[in-house]
């Protein structure tokens, strides 16, 4: 479970990355295009702690998760609050990117999470 946050990680640091640094190329660069890879780096980070110490890795990946889990909430939220005045722009192709990557993230935990808990049961 760890490669796959620390992929879904660098994919969220891509998404802002590309979203900042398209910004700066038409002259309306944001710090908020950075936020995507606030969000990768921190569950990539998660991840890391989690893979190199085993006694605390179901800890790192729940925290993740959660960052996973509010790396959809919160853009696909501002994307539901502004539908009525919604534009394809750079900002919501970052927003709906963001969001698609982190519910896949959390979906693939939650299904992780719940295998390993039938397989300690068995």
């Amino acid at each position: 479970m760890t490669t796959i946050a620390i992929a879904s990680g660098s994919a969220l640091i891509l998404i802002g990355l590309v979203g900042y640094l398209y910004g700066l190329s038409t002259g309306h660069a944001s710090l908020t295009a950075l936020i995507p890879a606030a969000f990768g780096l921190a569950i990539a980070i998660l991840a890391a702690i989690g893979r190199a110490k085993e006694n605390i890795r179901m800890h790192m990946m729940h925290a993740a998760v959660l960052l996973g889990l509010l790396g959809f909430i919160l853009p696909a939220g501002r994307l539901l609050v502004n539908y009525g005045t919604f534009s394809l722009g750079a900002a919501s192709i970052s927003q709906i990117a963001m969001a698609v990557v982190c519910l896949i993230f959390v979906i693939l935990c939650v299904k992780s999470f719940i295998d390993a808990r039938k397989a300690s049961i068995v």
